[in-house]
């Protein structure tokens, strides 16, 4: 399969005067439950560029975890490394106990990872349930249960099944991506920007949608603009400024903190 195919295919305590702010050699808090992401030190960017130093970051099995920052802050690019998308400069990526660092993405989804870029995340010439298809297309059968699950959490897919990707709205086919990332029963889902160019009003549907997927036992990493609403629904966040952690810390008290409020989210 071609690397450009599957490319598109595809706490610490917190002080007492704020959240956590981050070294370049910080650890997260230990967390009851099990650890299945560790980013240890990463170094990555693109070609000769590098965007990302020292980078660390984890996410507990069945945990919500959201990446924000300042527009450039290489919150992407974290997302990429981890599907084996960037240059690997440095540093480790483990994923179940299993080091994945510089691994290939059609090699990375085999391992129970499901990623959803923020653009051109479906096959606009093929309808709906073809698209859902390709989502499976490392088994030598469509799992007829994995697609009635996706029917079930997004009716409108089944509703518009034999419809064009490329015909639908911008909200319905972020639906179809992250629908076609579950065909594999992914147990980290990343979903970049998603709702990037979505209506004011499908936003929450979105976020719902995402919370539905993360309380049925799927853990999410996301990287999201809107980092308000995003804080608000994780279990944890990181703020991440120039390719580095700032703070990491719980998601509400990210979101509370007057630090964090003034500098990244408005006010």
């Amino acid at each position: 399969m071609k690397y450009e195919f599957v490319e598109t295919f595809l706490l610490a305590p917190r002080a007492l005067c704020g959240p956590r702010l981050a070294t370049s050699h910080s650890r997260t808090p230990e967390v009851v439950r099990v650890s299945l992401l560790e980013v240890r030190d990463l170094d990555a960017g693109y070609g000769e560029l590098q965007i990302l130093t020292d980078v660390d970051l984890d996410v507990a099995d069945e945990e919500y975890v959201t990446i924000v920052g300042p527009n450039g802050a290489g919150k992407s690019t974290v997302m990429k490394s981890v599907f084996g998308l960037t240059t690997h400069m440095g540093g480790t990526v483990t994923f179940a106990d299993e080091d994945i660092t510089a691994t290939k993405p059609e090699d990375v989804i085999h391992k129970g990872l499901g990623y959803v870029p923020q653009n051109d995340n479906v096959f606009a010439e093929l309808n709906v349930e073809e698209n859902l298809e390709m989502g499976a297309y490392i088994l030598d059968e469509v799992p007829q249960d994995a697609l009635r699950m996706v029917y079930d959490r997004f009716p409108i897919l089944e509703e518009r099944k034999d419809q064009k990707a490329g015909t639908m709205s911008g909200g319905q086919q972020q639906m179809l991506a992250m629908g076609r990332a579950l065909m594999l029963d992914p147990d980290l889902l990343l979903l970049d920007e998603p709702s990037a160019g979505l209506a004011p009003d499908l936003v929450d549907e979105m976020f719902d949608k995402i919370d539905e997927i993360n309380e049925a036992g799927t853990a999410v990493l996301m990287v999201e603009q809107n980092a308000k609403e995003a804080l608000r629904r994780c279990d944890r966040g990181y703020v991440l400024v120039n390719g580095q952690n700032r703070y990491v810390d719980e998601g509400d008290k990210l979101l509370n903190d007057e630090d964090v409020r003034q500098d990244f989210l408005g006010g």
